[in-house]
C-alpha cells in the first residue's frame, strides 16, 4: 500500500475512481432532476440552472451523467467479475493439470482470441434483446481469455514450488490445492487484470451503447448519451464533450490505478 501511495498517478487515479463511485452511489440524492424528465427547452447551453446544459429532448445532462455513472460503472464491475471468474477457473485448470487439459483449454482460448471481440459481441447482441443485463453478460463471457492466460502462467510457476508438493504429499485434494493454496499466491496479477479489464468493459459498453446495441433508452449511460449527441456535434457540442470527458477520466483513472497496483504488487519491486 505504501508503494501505491507514493505513486502520484496511481493515487490520483484511485482518488478520482473513488469519487466517481461515491457519486454513482448517491446519484438519486444529488441529481437535480429525474434523468428522463423533460425539464427545459432542448439543447440549452450550460448555465447556472443547468450546469451541463440540456440534451436534444430537453433533459438535464447533469442528472443523466450522474445516473449514467451508475450504469457504466455497474456494467464495468459486473462484466469484469464474470470475465475474472471464468478466466481464473479456466487458467487454474489449465496451469495446474497441464497436458491434455492445458492443450484443450488453451486451444479454445486461441480460437476465442481469433475473433475480433467487438464483432463477436455485436453478433451475440443481435441474437439477444439489447438490455443492461445482456450487455454485462456478453462483455464478461467474451473477455476472459487474457485473464486465463495470465492465471495459467502463474499456476505453471507456482505448482512446482515445494509447499504445493508438500500439500500433495499429505493428501490434499486437487481442488483444495488449486483454490486454497495456489490461488491466494496468484491473486496479485488477477487484481491488476481486473482493474484494467474494468476500463476495457466500460469502453466496450460505451461503444455498444453508441451503436444502439447496449444500454437502451430511457435508461442513461455515457455511451448512449454520446449516441444522442452525434447529430448535434456542431449545434450543441457539450452533449458529446461531457460524457466523452467522463469516459476518458474514468478509464484513465482505472489505468493509472492498475499500473500502480502492478508496481506495488510486483515481487521485483
Amino acid at each position: 500500500m505504501g508503494k501505491l501511495i507514493k505513486n502520484k498517478f496511481a493515487l490520483f487515479g484511485f482518488s478520482v475512481l473513488c469519487f466517481f463511485v461515491l457519486v454513482a452511489i448517491i446519484a438519486p440524492l444529488i441529481a437535480p432532476y429525474d434523468p428522463s424528465e423533460i425539464v427545459e427547452s432542448e439543447t440549452l447551453a450550460p448555465s447556472w440552472k443547468h450546469p451541463f446544459g440540456t440534451d436534444d429532448l430537453g433533459r438535464d445532462i447533469l442528472s443523466r451523467a450522474l445516473y449514467g455513472a451508475r450504469i457504466s460503472l455497474t456494467v464495468g464491475l459486473v462484466a469484469v467479475s464474470i470475465s475474472v471468474l471464468i478466466g481464473t477457473l479456466m487458467g487454474a485448470l489449465a496451469g495446474y493439470y497441464g497436458g491434455l487439459t492445458d492443450g484443450i483449454i488453451m486451444r479454445f482460448v486461441d480460437v476465442m482470441l481469433s475473433f475480433p471481440s467487438i464483432f463477436l459481441i455485436l453478433a451475440i447482441q443481435t441474437m439477444l434483446t439489447p438490455n443492461i443485463y445482456n450487455v454485462m453478460i456478453v462483455i464478461g463471457v467474451t473477455s476472459w481469455m487474457g485473464v486465463a492466460r495470465l492465471v495459467r502462467g502463474e499456476y505453471l510457476r507456482i505448482r512446482e514450488l515445494q509447499y504445493v508438493e508438500a500439500a500433495k504429499a499429505i493428501g490434499c485434494s486437487d481442488w483444495r490445492i488449486i483454490f486454497r493454496h495456489i490461488l491466494p499466491n496468484a491473486q496479485a496479477p488477477i487484481i491488476v487484470a481486473a482493474t484494467l479489464g474494468m476500463a476495457g468493459a466500460i469502453l466496450t459498453e460505451s461503444a455498444l451503447s453508441f451503436l444502439g446495441m447496449g444500454v437502451q433508452p430511457p435508461m442513461s449511460s455515457w455511451g448512449n448519451m454520446l449516441m444522442d449527441a452525434q447529430a448535434y456535434m456542431l449545434d450543441a457540442p457539450w452533449m458529446a464533450i461531457i460524457p466523452g470527458l467522463l469516459i476518458l477520466i474514468t478509464v484513465l483513472s482505472l489505468y493509472f490505478t492498475g499500473e500502480g497496483l502492478r508496481e506495488a504488487l510486483s515481487p521485483k519491486t
